[in-house]
């Protein structure tokens, strides 16, 4: 059984949807490749350590609406410290700029981004982060104005030197030094000097008496 097409070849409707389906299936991979097959990576630098970049299509360096998917890698110069792979995330109120969530540290640092969608794309370049200075604190009150545990100032009054009285003659007399006593032991000693002799010569007054005394006797017989 032969089934006769929808759309005969001859016929002028057939004629008019072949033409259609050519140009639709040459209009689908132009569309597609409009921007062409790699896309552009500018690093244009770091803002506050995010790496900040400039994403765009190659051919017609028109915005890119799809999401991009990116990594991004960072090495110091000697090569010790490595950051990274961090993803690229849109700048909020830009179609082009694309920065890092992630911030690196202070220093200079070698800066790769590789783009695998929607096509590939690749850009490098070294940038220095510098080191921000912590802004400096007001002056607190208490620093400025002066302690309250401090001692006034003193005033012209009591800060006057106060002129001496005149020493007087009672008082330069009782200034001056007083003999010093005798040691007691060198007078007890004295006293039993003193009372010795006296007992010696006591002794020898008495025995003259008696020998006076004999002689008187002697004599009378």
């Amino acid at each position: 059984m032969r089934t006769r097409p929808a759309f005969p070849v001859r016929s002028g409707l057939g004629f008019l949807f072949l033409f259609l389906a050519q140009a639709l299936a040459v209009a689908v991979p132009t569309a597609a490749h409009a921007h062409g097959d790699t896309v552009k990576v500018v690093i244009t630098g770091q803002r506050e350590g995010h790496v900040t970049t400039e994403i765009t299509w190659e051919n017609d360096g028109d915005a890119i609406e799809e999401a991009v998917a990116a990594t991004v890698n960072s090495i110091s110069p000697d090569g010790s410290r490595t950051m990274g792979p961090w993803r690229l995330v849109r700048d909020a109120g830009t179609r082009t700029g694309w920065s890092t969530a992630e911030v690196l540290p202070p220093g200079t640092w070698k800066v790769s981004v590789d783009v695998g969608f929607p096509s590939l794309g690749h850009g490098a370049k070294e940038i220095a982060v510098p080191v921000v200075d912590p802004a400096p604190s007001a002056a607190t009150p208490s620093a400025a104005a002066p302690s309250a545990s401090a001692s006034p100032a003193p005033s012209d009054a009591s800060a006057a030197p106060v002129p001496s009285a005149p020493t007087s003659s009672k008082s330069a007399a009782s200034e001056s030094p007083a003999p010093a006593p005798e040691p007691a032991g060198e007078g007890q000693d004295r006293t039993v000097w003193w009372t010795t002799a006296g007992v010696v010569l006591i002794a020898l007054v008495g025995a003259a008496a008696g020998v006076l005394v004999r002689r008187a006797r002697a004599r009378r017989r």
